[in-house]
Parts: C-alpha cells; sequence; structure tokens
C-alpha cells in the first residue's frame, strides 16, 4: 500500500481523478482517524465537481483534528457556495 504522500504525489502528477480517489479511499479504510487523508479526499471529490461529498469529508476531517486544513477548505467551499453576484439578478 501507498503512503498518503506519494498518493498525493502521483495525483499531482496527474494520475486519473478516480483512480486517485480509489486509492485515497483505501488509504482511509486503513487509517480512518488521517485527517489529512479525509481533507486531500475532500479536495479530490471537490475537484470531480461532487461537492457534497466534499462538504462530508472535510466535516469528518474537521470532527477529528479541529485544526486540520480541512477548516480552511471548508471555509473556501462555502464562500464558493455562498457568493452570488447581485449585479447579476437586476436586469
Amino acid at each position: 500500500m501507498q503512503t498518503l504522500e506519494e498518493i498525493k504525489d502521483s495525483i499531482r502528477k496527474g494520475l486519473d481523478p478516480a483512480e486517485g480517489l480509489r486509492l485515497l479511499s483505501e488509504y482511509i479504510d486503513t487509517n480512518p482517524q488521517d485527517d489529512e487523508a479525509l481533507t486531500a479526499r475532500g479536495m479530490q471529490y471537490w475537484s470531480m465537481g461532487d461537492r457534497a461529498s466534499a462538504i462530508n469529508d472535510y466535516l469528518a476531517a474537521i470532527r477529528l483534528n479541529p485544526d486540520s486544513k480541512a477548516k480552511m477548505a471548508l471555509k473556501a467551499t462555502n464562500d464558493i457556495l455562498d457568493y452570488y453576484n447581485k449585479d447579476l439578478y437586476n436586469p
């Protein structure tokens, strides 16, 4: 089994997103308390357009470690989802 860093490096180098997700999920199955892995999988979900799964992984990571990087990822996610341009709604 690959380490988390090896998996993340493969993803950065252009690994197929579905394969990256599979590897991260396998890693999490054997390391369920690894908040960094949950954050990485959440980011992978986000990049694949699965917003709900990304948010769920960020929240799980934050429950494990309140100081996790997932906290910033969740804030960025919420900022993106909450954004609207009022000028677009006033023609």
